[in-house]
């Protein structure tokens, strides 16, 4: 299972999916406080709850290494959630009035790229099985 590319990608998607339970997405000022950190535990419920699936979904499809079809259309369900859950730290940091995004924001960016480098190892993978059963 770890011998495989793609448990290398998946198993990175989920630490930095995790790491985003404490690192900042936005850092920045709400009315009259001063200092506030926009993360997965700061965000609310929705986003709370979309990074704890899109974390353990990551952690699921590693260990669903013998069903390469139902990997596959797990990293893209993965690759949809994560859009998803940018699109809401963006919106959230509407909320801010002055402010800037963290370097750790990109943590979401790299979710993504880990997603499609899976996804793409997973495809590369199906298609040497499915060759090799037409050679026999």
């Amino acid at each position: 299972m770890i011998q495989r590319i793609q448990s290398v990608w998946l198993l990175l998607a989920s630490v930095c999916a995790f790491l985003t339970f404490k690192m900042p997405y936005y850092v920045g000022s709400i009315g009259d406080m001063p200092y506030q950190e926009l993360n997965a535990t700061t965000g609310g419920n929705v986003i709370l709850i979309l990074t704890a699936v899109v974390s353990m979904l990551a952690l699921l499809i590693l260990f669903l290494y013998k069903q390469r079809v139902l990997q596959l259309r797990l990293c893209i369900v993965g690759i949809l959630l994560e859009a998803v859950l940018i699109f809401l730290y963006y919106s959230k940091t509407k909320t801010f009035t002055q402010g800037s995004y963290s370097l750790t924001s990109m943590l979401h960016s790299a979710i993504i790229l880990f997603f499609v480098l899976a996804g793409q190892a997973i495809n590369k993978d199906q298609n040497l099985v499915k060759n090799s059963d037409r050679l026999r």
